[in-house]
């Protein structure tokens, strides 16, 4: 079925939007969660998408679910592999590059601290040096995470020209990988003035399709099918919990819109509003009353790693520069999960429910697929 975004709404946005008819994406980290919902968000844009990435780290996964294998250029390789990268790039000649592999749970890093620095600063000099070594690529955003500033558990969000510098190995490996895509876009891609780079602090994502571990949604899903009490293990933590659509559709503008205006490129906070900079408390409450069937939950510590208590985001930059806004608050948000992991579990078309929630979502911007 052809698909085609409708004329009216945002007019910018709609621009940014059709950009990608047509258009070579490379996705790293596509067998992810959100690289996974990013490529069924590209396919009804009319992209052409290749993606590189690990084979997908969690039983049952999102990308085998959706069946996106078979919707991109599929290839299975590491990103600290930078020859088999760049015969990757050689080959699908990518226009626009998102990079999102990444080693993403802050508690692995404590185990495992030299993989996660190899993967997230070592991959993203190896992502940028194709780019550097390219001759399509005119639009790069790297997504790191808003764990890259150094914390001091204001009440107020961070802003882009905060000191970054993340706690544990994790973080502080994306505050580098912060610095590393700076310092490559001025010592190299300035050269080349077809080149705009960004990157995209995100906050903390809620969606369907997230078997991760150690993450709050998908804890609070396995203990509800298995009609066991759900852990909360700091309830008072506040975050800024938003869909996955949020910045994904985020990281899409932006990439568009540095194309066009190359004034526009640089780092950008992507987070929902005050509003829904909640604690752990109060989305696990959320999530016991969309789920229903006698779910609960109780505090209890496990005495891991240092977390922090209290993070938020100023996304002033994005909506100012960019026009970007919120489109469903962090009740939408369990809401559509619960919705997805319901149709999951009733074994129903995956494919069909995403991609009625991408339509449903850019109703929000005025327009429609």
């Amino acid at each position: 079925m052809e698909k085609r975004i409708g004329k009216c709404g945002n007019s910018k946005m709609i621009e940014d939007l059709k950009f990608y008819q047509g258009k070579k994406v490379l996705v790293t980290g596509h067998t992810g969660f959100k690289g996974s919902w990013l490529c069924k968000i590209l396919k009804l844009l009319g992209a052409e998408i290749a993606g590189y990435s690990l084979k997908p780290s969690t039983m049952p996964s999102l990308f085998e679910l959706a069946n996106v294998e078979n919707e991109v250029s599929h290839y299975i390789g590491d990103i600290r592999d930078f020859t088999y990268l760049q015969k990757i790039f050689d080959k699908e000649q990518p226009v626009v590059v998102f990079h999102l592999a990444a080693q993403p749970i802050v508690r692995e890093s404590y185990k495992n601290p030299r993989d996660t620095y190899e993967t997230n600063v070592m991959g993203t000099v190896n992502i940028l040096e194709c780019c550097r070594n390219s001759k399509s690529v005119i639009s790069i955003l790297n997504v790191t995470t808003d764990k890259v500033y150094l914390n001091q558990e204001w009440t107020w969000g961070y802003r882009e020209n905060e000191r970054l510098d993340g706690y544990d190995p994790y973080s502080n490996s994306k505050s580098c990988s912060e610095l590393v895509t700076g310092c490559y876009n001025r010592s190299f891609l300035k050269e080349n003035s077809k080149i705009q780079v960004s990157t995209a602090r995100a906050g903390n994502v809620i969606g369907g399709g997230d078997f991760s571990s150690d993450r709050i949604i998908p804890d609070c899903i396995r203990a509800a099918i298995e009609h066991k009490e759900i852990v909360v293990r700091n309830p008072e933590s506040v975050r800024p919990y938003q869909h996955v659509l949020e910045p994904l559709f985020a990281y899409l503008i932006i990439a568009a819109r540095q194309v066009k205006m190359p004034e526009l490129e640089g780092a950008y906070n992507v987070g929902p509003d005050e509003r829904d900079c909640i604690s752990t408390a109060t989305l696990a409450d959320l999530f016991v009353t969309y789920w229903k069937d006698g779910c609960r939950w109780t505090a209890k510590s496990d005495h891991g790693p240092h977390e922090a208590n209290l993070l938020k985001l100023d996304c002033s930059k994005l909506k100012a520069n960019l026009g970007w806004n919120q489109v469903w608050d962090v009740k939408e948000a369990i809401q559509r999960t619960v919705e997805w992991t319901k149709i999951w579990l009733a074994k129903e078309d995956i494919s069909k429910c995403m991609e009625k929630q991408i339509c449903d979502f850019i109703k929000g911007y005025g327009t429609e697929i």
